[in-house]
């Protein structure tokens, strides 16, 4: 068995357990507010910039349009969001946050420090481990 391929010895596996886990956590906090996982990245994203197209929330959260579609309308159907074609390009479709959309930021709001307390980290260590996430992640794009 060479050495540089035993499971522990790789990178991808930890943060790929890594993911699964914190992705796990969210779960049950993200069942309070009726959302998956991906719908929450959705509604952070318009929470963040209130008025974005699909393909810039696509570009945000690294996902085509075929996969953020059926999540746009899940969240339309729950009352979250509104999407309107634009008059001028009927191709391009604007995501905008309804009242009740607007509203659920206040009961999402402690969500980031909840998982914290579940992971263990304090806000200092989830500080420097998002650092180095996202120093990874802009390497990578």
């Amino acid at each position: 068995m060479y050495e540089q391929l035993k499971l522990n010895n790789q990178l991808c596996f930890p943060l790929y357990a890594l993911s699964k886990e914190i992705t796990r956590q969210y779960t049950p906090l993200l069942d309070n507010l009726d959302l998956t996982y991906p719908q929450y990245l959705v509604m952070l994203v318009l929470w963040e910039h209130e008025k974005q197209s699909v393909s810039e929330i696509g570009d945000k959260l690294h996902l085509d349009s075929g996969t953020l579609t059926p999540l746009l309308k899940r969240l339309q159907s729950k009352g979250l969001i509104e999407r309107t074609r634009c008059p001028n390009d009927e191709r391009s479709v604007k995501i905008t946050l309804t009242e009740q959309g607007r509203a659920l930021q206040e009961l999402a709001k402690h969500i980031p420090e909840q998982l914290g307390s579940c992971l263990n980290l304090n806000a200092d260590e989830l500080a420097v481990l998002n650092k180095i996430v996202g120093q990874l992640t802009q390497k990578s794009s």
